[in-house]
């Protein structure tokens, strides 16, 4: 197996492969409208730092994109390529989006996860993330 880089997601070129990438990771990853290609390169803009891709041999094989708001951080898009599932790559992205978190001074991060999504809930449960069910999701369209 070749060597897999992590690095930093760069617009225009990596969006073709990362949105395939997110299309065929399965029913964890909903595809919606801050997937386009502006709302990409607002995201881009923002905080580049904590937008990465797992590439090997010049393919996408993985993606995660944190987000921090100077108080929360928030994780999303975490996929990895079927092939290359089960060998830790999963655990170095969030390894790694963690620690550029932690270095832009988030102290607390949260992630969603679809209900009925069982085996992401233990991958991140025995990462050491915790549900939250003690409070209730409202979510709303601004456009």
């Amino acid at each position: 197996m070749s060597a897999i880089v992590l690095r930093q997601f760069q617009f225009p070129a990596d969006y073709e492969n990362g949105l395939h990438l997110w299309q065929q990771a399965g029913e964890g990853i909903g595809i919606g409208p801050s997937d386009q290609p502006a709302e990409i390169e607002k995201k881009l803009r923002r905080d580049p730092d904590l937008f990465l891709v797992a590439e090997s041999e010049g393919c996408i094989i993985g993606s995660v994109i944190g987000g921090f708001d100077g108080r929360r951080g928030m994780v999303y898009h975490l996929a990895v390529d079927a092939e290359y599932r089960h060998r830790g790559l999963g655990n170095r992205l969030m390894e790694e989006i963690e620690s550029r978190l932690r270095a832009n001074g988030c102290r607390k991060a949260y992630l969603l996860v679809k209900q009925g999504n069982d085996a992401a809930m233990r991958f991140y449960e025995q990462r050491g993330w915790g549900d939250m069910n003690t409070i209730h999701l409202f979510g709303k369209t601004l456009d």
